[in-house]
């Protein structure tokens, strides 16, 4: 199985429950609520200003999670990748009002398979950075970095 294979099967074995829809539509996107829920509730984004949230979502592919009734956002994601090898999973966040139900786990995986599906050559790499959502990623088939001592970061936070 290919590595493209494998993101592919992982992300298809968590579809979105019922009465959720996942889009990268940039118009359906309510970029003031994301920089309201990151900015305020995510450890990784806090006091983050409207104006660096707005030059990352220019640079990235930028999701939303809606209720399908409603159309009311419940949950954001960005990836940034060259849609060739690479991608980077970030600033993931699901709503506290639908949290417990799956709904991340099967978001990021709607994601995946969109951002593989844009891919014309496959995607050789997923990575992301979490500090307490290692289950969520895990089941999804992430694993630690296999050899980090190949691995460096320009930057500490």
């Amino acid at each position: 199985m290919t590595d493209t294979q494998e993101l592919l099967a992982a992300a298809t074995r968590h579809p979105l429950p019922p009465g959720y829809v996942c889009s990268a539509d940039p118009g359906r996107f309510d970029a003031d609520l994301v920089h309201d829920w990151l900015s305020t509730d995510a450890y990784w984004a806090l006091g983050r200003s409207r104006e660096a949230q707005a030059q990352m979502l220019a640079g990235s592919l930028a999701y939303g999670v809606y209720e399908e009734e409603s159309g009311t956002q419940v949950g954001c994601a960005r990836v940034v990748t060259d849609l060739a090898a690479f991608a980077y999973l970030c600033d993931v966040y699901v709503a506290p009002g639908a949290r417990g139900r799956g709904l991340g786990t099967s978001f990021v995986a709607a994601v995946l398979a969109d951002v593989i599906g844009r891919a014309p050559h496959g995607l050789r790499r997923v990575l992301l950075a979490t500090d307490d959502a290692h289950g969520v990623y895990a089941r999804l088939g992430f694993t630690p970095l296999p050899r980090p001592e190949q691995w460096m970061v320009l930057g500490s936070s």
